[in-house]
């Protein structure tokens, strides 16, 4: 964790997301710097424990983005929101299915169908909780091309879990297909039902309702059931989490509740969070990096900016969406961070990825993500106006909707 905070603030003062230090100190204490001796830094029986405090740092994380999500930087946009979320997966995960084509020469599988469909979700998704911090950090998560944004990205990586759910379900062969179902009634009983119940719990602010003293404590414990659920249901467990911090009451009735939720959980998955990247950034050797591995980097990354760029443009312009703001929501939807390394593990274990392989996905979501900063300091270094699609609506300054 000390290596991580370091490598954070180091690539903070280039304008990187912390992010992006975390992981590279999870590659530099790997076996691509150690070595052998990565196994004596890190014993196999420390390794699940740290896996165990990673997944709950990044659980109680997406409930603080779910939390901060607010309908009113949706309101009028869905068209925008739902045309930019499939131009951001379409796109690419056709080209990416040509990629996986061209990586069996050399990455062998006796699983074509599955590792074809894999790859092409794996160049699809973006990062959902490292969009939400680059958005938090240049002040850009309370405006309407934020907003759009992480609306877009939720989108897509509800459609990749969605999908990498079914490779799991086919790779694994356990006839356990029929949990997937179960995501529609859950999701239902939480709107219905757990919403109107954390509603009373946390009050509305007025003293003939005031919070539940045990409020925090049920929430806490509501954040990791539900993640609980929906990994038994074969969606990631960080859904879950995200899906209650959605329905969790928001706005100025519940303001302090919303403060002292959002103090607690910050400070600890502020300190889990980095060993998520931690942990992945293990599996990751690059010691015999060559001509080849190169070659094949080289490839991936085109197909990946290529796609998710074009894409995600492409689908924003025919929308109507003015070109420098369509440019920065394709260059944010390019992120690819946390989201891609949690897909790449998850086919790491299913056999889908041979280590070669997986580290030279985890390198493309590295470099994805680091493009991000530059790329939108350069396309909405000031504000834009996005256009309202209501009716003869106003044109709205993207960078100045004031918040709550």
């Amino acid at each position: 964790m000390i290596v991580a905070r370091v490598l954070g603030r180091v690539v903070a003062r280039f304008g990187q997301p912390a992010v992006i230090g975390e992981i590279l100190g999870g590659i530099l204490l790997g076996p691509t710097v150690l070595g052998g001796a990565v196994d004596s830094v890190f014993p196999a029986g420390v390794r699940p424990l740290l896996t165990g405090m990673a997944d709950v740092g990044v659980a109680l994380f997406m409930f603080t983005v779910g939390l901060e999500i607010e309908s009113r930087h949706l309101r009028g946009r869905s068209w925008l929101t739902t045309g930019s979320a499939l131009g951001s997966t379409l796109v690419p995960f056709g080209l990416g299915i040509a990629l996986a084509f061209y990586l069996l020469d050399q990455h062998p599988t006796d699983r074509h169908g599955v590792f074809i469909v894999f790859v092409g979700l794996s160049v699809s998704v973006t990062a959902f909780p490292v969009l939400a911090r680059i958005l938090t950090d240049r002040g850009l998560s309370r405006t309407a091309l934020g907003g759009i944004a992480l609306a877009s990205a939720a989108v897509v990586d509800v459609i990749a879990w969605t999908g990498l759910a079914g490779v799991q379900a086919v790779a694994a062969d356990d006839g356990n297909h029929w949990k997937l179902s179960l995501a529609v009634p859950y999701g239902l009983a939480v709107v219905l039902l757990v919403r109107p119940l954390l509603r009373r719990l946390v009050g509305d602010g007025t003293p003939m309702r005031p919070q539940h003293p045990s409020a925090v404590v049920v929430v806490m414990c509501g954040i990791l059931l539900s993640a609980a659920a929906t990994e038994a249901m074969g969606l990631h467990f960080i859904f879950g989490a995200f899906i209650f911090g959605l329905v969790t009451p928001k706005g100025a009735a519940v303001h302090a509740f919303h403060g002292e939720i959002t103090d607690h959980v910050g400070r600890i998955s502020g300190l889990l969070l980095p060993v998520y990247f931690m942990v992945a950034g293990l599996g990751v050797d690059l010691r015999h990096f060559g001509v080849t591995q190169a070659g094949e980097l080289g490839v991936i990354l085109l197909v990946a900016m290529v796609g998710k760029f074009g894409g995600t443009y492409l689908a924003a312009r025919l929308l109507k969406l003015p070109a420098r703001p369509a440019a920065a929501l394709a260059a944010l939807m390019n992120t690819r961070g946390l989201t891609e390394l949690v897909i790449l593990g998850v086919g790491k274990q299913l056999g889908l990825l041979d280590g070669p392989l997986y580290s030279l996905m985890v390198v493309m979501a590295v470099v994805t993500t680091m493009m991000t900063g530059p790329l939108l300091t350069r396309i909405y270094h000031r504000p834009v106006e996005v256009p309202d699609p209501a009716p003869r609506a106003r044109y709205r300054d993207a960078e100045k909707v004031p918040s709550a």
